[in-house]
C-alpha cells in the first residue's frame, strides 16, 4: 500500500520493530500528556488563506544560522538511530544532504561525528549533552568543530532523564551489538542493564545536573562554531539565553519526553519569538506532522523546524529512501500549503495568515476542531 502521509510510518515501524525500540521511540513522558498535545496544539490554528495570488512561482529556500537550505524543514537529533535501521544516521545523513536540508546529530548516536562527516558534502549540526567531564565535552565539541559540524544544539531540558514508563518497564537499554559511537573511545560507550531503564541510570550518572546559563558561556569559550539553545519554552529564558550569547533558540520540550504538562510547542512558540524581538532566530521542534504544521510555525514567527520521531519510524520502515520520502512529502505539503494560503516566499507568511483560537477577540467564535 502507497505511503501518502508522514504519520503512516509510525505503524509500520510498530510491526517491524522490537517493542522495547518501538517504545524507546515513540513514548513520552508520565501521562504522556504533552505527547499528544504536541501533535493536538496543531489542529487549534486554523487558515486565512489569501485568494487571486499568482502563485505560478513558489520559493520555499531559506538560510539558517547563513547556510542556505532548499526548505525549512531540518531533522532534529534522535539518539540511537542503528536500533531502528542497521544504516542508521548515515542513512538519515545521506538523505538530508540529498534534500539540501541541516541533519543535526544527537550526542548519543551509533554513529560517530567522524562517520557521519565520512558520508559526504552536507550541513550538519551537534547536538550536545554535557557530561560531568568537562574533558569529554570538550573533546566531543573539538571533533564535531574537525568533522566539518556548522552549529551546537545544546540540550538543555535535561539534567535528569524524564520519567518515560514504557523504558521502566521494558528494562531499555541499547542492544548488546551497539555503542554510543563518540564515546566509545571513553568507557561511556556502553549502557549498563538496570533495575528500571538502562538510560535513566546512564543519564544520572553521566550527565551534569549542574549545568547552568554559565556553562553556555564556557561553551563560547572552548568553540567558535554559533551555539542554539535547545529547549527554551518561556519569554524569560529566552532573554536569558540571548544574554548568554546564544545564536538562535530551538523550542522545544524535548519531543513530550521530559517534563509532562508543559504546553506543546506550537503553544509556547509565539511567547519565544516577542521575548526574542528579532535578535535571534527561533526554531521549533515537537508534533511536525504535515506541511501545514510547518506553515503554522513559521505564521507564528518561527525561521524554520525540526522533525524528530518521523524521521526513525520511516528509518525504521524503508532506511534511507523513507527519510528522504518524509522531507519530501512535508516539502511538497508545505509548498502547497503555501500557494494555497497565497504565499510566494517565506516571508509572505504572516501573523495574518492564520487564526488561532486564543487570538481574541473574533467577531464570531472559531469552530471547535
Amino acid at each position: 500500500m502507497e505511503i501518502t502521509n508522514v504519520s503512516e510510518y509510525e505503524a509500520i515501524a510498530k510491526q517491524k520493530l522490537p517493542k522495547m525500540v518501538f517504545d524507546y521511540y515513540a513514548s513520552g513522558a508520565e501521562d504522556q500528556w504533552t505527547l499528544s498535545e504536541n501533535r493536538n496544539a496543531f489542529s487549534r490554528i486554523l487558515f486565512r488563506p489569501r485568494i487571486l495570488i499568482d502563485v505560478s512561482k513558489i520559493d520555499i529556500t531559506t538560510t539558517v544560522l547563513g547556510f542556505k537550505i532548499s526548505m525549512p524543514i531540518m531533522i532534529a537529533p534522535t539518539a540511537m538511530q542503528k536500533m531502528a535501521h542497521p544504516e542508521g544516521e548515515y542513512a538519515t545523513a545521506r538523505a538530508a544532504s540529498a534534500a539540501g536540508t541541516i541533519m543535526t546529530l544527537s550526542s548519543w548516536a551509533t554513529s560517530s561525528v567522524e562517520e557521519v562527516a565520512s558520508t559526504g558534502p552536507g550541513i550538519r549540526f551537534f547536538q550536545l549533552y554535557v557530561y560531568k567531564d568537562r574533558h569529554v565535552v570538550a573533546q566531543l565539541v573539538r571533533r564535531a568543530e574537525r568533522a566539518g559540524f556548522k552549529a551546537i544544539a545544546l540540550t538543555v531540558d535535561t539534567p535528569r532523564l524524564g520519567r518515560r514508563e514504557a523504558d521502566i518497564k521494558n528494562r531499555f537499554t541499547l542492544p548488546p551489538f551497539l555503542t554510543l559511537k563518540n564515546f566509545e573511545g571513553l568507557d561511556l560507550g556502553k549502557m549498563d542493564e538496570a533495575n528500571d531503564s538502562g538510560l535513566a541510570s546512564y543519564v544520572a550518572g553521566q550527565i551534569d545536573r549542574s549545568l547552568s546559563w554559565k556553562d553556555v558561556k564556557w561553551l563560547q569559550t572552548i568553540t567558535q562554531l554559533p551555539i542554539l539553545v535547545k529547549g527554551v519554552l518561556t519569554a524569560e529564558d529566552t532573554r536569558l539565553a540571548i544574554q548568554a550569547g546564544a545564536a538562535g533558540i530551538i523550542v522545544s520540550n524535548h519531543g513530550a519526553r521530559q517534563l509532562d504538562y508543559v504546553p506543546a510547542t506550537i503553544m509556547a512558540l509565539e511567547e519565544v519569538v516577542k521575548a526574542a524581538q528579532g535578535r535571534v532566530p527561533v526554531f521549533l521542534d515537537g508534533g511536525v506532522r504535515r506541511g501545514t504544521d510547518v506553515f503554522k510555525a513559521l505564521a507564528l514567527g518561527a525561521s524554520g523546524i525540526f522533525i524528530g520521531r518521523p524521521v526513525v519510524f520511516s528509518l525504521a520502515a524503508e532506511g534511507e529512501s523513507g527519510v528522504r520520502k518524509v522531507l519530501q512529502m512535508l516539502r511538497e505539503e508545505f509548498e502547497l500549503t503555501m500557494a494555497l494560503s497565497g504565499c510566494r516566499s517565506l516571508k509572505e507568511i504572516t501573523r495574518n495568515h492564520i487564526a488561532a483560537d486564543w487570538d481574541q477577540p473574533h467577531a464570531r467564535p472559531l469552530p471547535r476542531l
